[in-house]
């Protein structure tokens, strides 16, 4: 049975996030952090009114996928990231791209969403690659 606690979280909490929305927070929170985070201090760091078993949740659902591991600490465990924020966005900009069968107008769209200095540093890794 939900505390009182845990209904006042949820009411508060209104609408539901977008799905992977939660993740994404979640794994920014470790990405940030100076080190391994156990549950708590993520918890303690996205300080929006999450139940805390949702975090304990999700941060089991990164590791299933591999996006987290984890060590004990104590009686808790310290979770850190499998791989750097970059390479993860990387990933996602590829699957993005394998679901659609308009690559280069997808590409187009987003090179016209880039800023003038963006645009200058993939053109400047783009040539390098040559």
């Amino acid at each position: 049975m939900p505390s009182p606690r845990d209904r006042a979280d949820a009411a508060e909490a209104g609408a539901r996030r977008p799905a992977g929305a939660l993740e994404a927070e979640i794994m920014a929170a470790l990405w940030a952090g100076d080190g391994p985070m156990t549950a708590a201090e993520v918890h303690q760091q996205l300080g929006d009114g999450l139940v805390y078993k949702t975090v304990l949740t999700v941060l089991g659902r990164l590791r299933a996928k591999g996006l987290v591991d984890r060590e004990p600490v104590g009686r808790a465990y310290a979770y850190t990231p499998s791989r750097a924020a970059a390479e993860v966005a990387a990933q996602e900009m590829n699957a993005a791209l394998r679901r659609t069968g308009h690559r280069a107008e997808v590409l187009q769209h987003f090179v016209d969403t880039l800023d003038a200095d963006q645009q200058t540093a993939l053109r400047a890794l783009l040539d390098s690659t040559d």
